[in-house]
């Protein structure tokens, strides 16, 4: 009797684990279709001329507003406060590092390819961080990152037809995302809520202190802009703030090992964005890069989590 109770506690506890990761999972993948839809509106808003300083203002200064406006009834200052101030302020500084680049990235070329070159960034990350981290280096992160690198030289050969300049962009990004990734890793101390505070405040102050000196474009352009475009300019920030919400919530439901092969999802929302507004569809051989980058995304995620869950597991 005692076994049979045992066992059934046993397979509930499973079952609510499974369950759990699960909702962390589709959690994530619903973040990456609202993420996606950010960088759909940051290239719309290019194409029509929009100031990049005004439009990552817009997409900083809302997000902090809103983090702000949901925490601090609840829970005042204490959100506010950091154990790794000098961290923080890297992270976000790259953050926002990564944001202009990739914006411009994706006014140079398709949102898929755009974003197969990004998704370096997890495997640099991963290759850099016996450096940066101080984690044990493993052969394994680095022939995945080097699998990866080869998928973006496929996305990118001669003869694809995008901008030399968009990619040159794209990969910079790439490295201002895996430094971002990096410093995330060191306020792992801090709450989320704190990081997202912070990111928020640091990319609004920067910005505006650059603002006044483009003062007479930025209302130009503003005064020239329609009520959509007005709209699609503010949802920047809203998508920013509650796609990145909703991805802490994937991780408070899931362990990162067990999301961190699904974070390359993200690739399906963003050529389906692509073609569905601008009709963008990666050819057959774009496909085979693209199909490359997620392959060694996900094997390298598959690795560690077996590693990791080898490690853990009693002897």
């Amino acid at each position: 009797m005692g076994l049979k109770t045992s066992l059934s506690g046993t397979s509930v506890q499973t079952q609510a684990l499974i369950t759990s990761a699960m909702g962390g999972i589709l959690l994530l993948y619903l973040s990456q279709w609202v993420l996606s839809g950010l960088d759909a509106s940051g290239k719309w808003l290019l194409s029509l001329g929009t100031p990049l300083v005004l439009l990552a203002w817009f997409r900083y200064f809302i997000h902090f507003v809103l983090i702000t406006v949901l925490i601090y009834p609840k829970y005042q200052f204490k959100y506010f406060r950091s154990h790794s101030i000098k961290f923080q302020l890297v992270r976000a500084i790259f953050m926002l590092m990564a944001t202009l680049l990739l914006f411009t990235t994706l006014s140079y070329l398709p949102q898929a390819q755009a974003t197969a070159i990004i998704f370096l960034a997890p495997l640099l990350m991963l290759a850099a961080s016996p450096w940066l981290l101080g984690e044990a280096p493993r052969a394994s992160r680095w022939v995945a990152a080097i699998v990866g690198f080869c998928g973006v030289l496929i996305v990118i050969r001669p003869g694809s037809g995008l901008h030399l300049t968009g990619v040159m962009f794209g990969l910079l990004a790439a490295i201002a995302f895996s430094v971002q990734n990096m410093m995330t890793r060191r306020v792992a101390r801090d709450h989320p809520f704190t990081t997202l505070i912070w990111s928020g405040l640091a990319g609004t102050l920067v910005l505006s202190a650059i603002m006044p000196f483009m003062w007479s474009q930025v209302l130009e352009f503003m005064s020239s802009l329609a009520a959509f475009d007005w709209l699609i300019l503010i949802s920047t920030g809203l998508t920013g703030a509650f796609g990145h919400l909703i991805q802490i919530q994937a991780y408070r439901l899931a362990p990162a090992s067990v999301l961190a092969p699904f974070i390359y999802m993200q690739m399906t929302a963003a050529a389906t964005i692509g073609w569905l507004i601008w009709g963008d569809l990666p050819d057959a051989t774009t496909w085979l890069g693209i199909g490359i980058i997620f392959a060694s995304g996900v094997g390298v995620g598959w690795f560690e989590w077996r590693n990791q869950a080898t490690k853990s597991s009693p002897a």
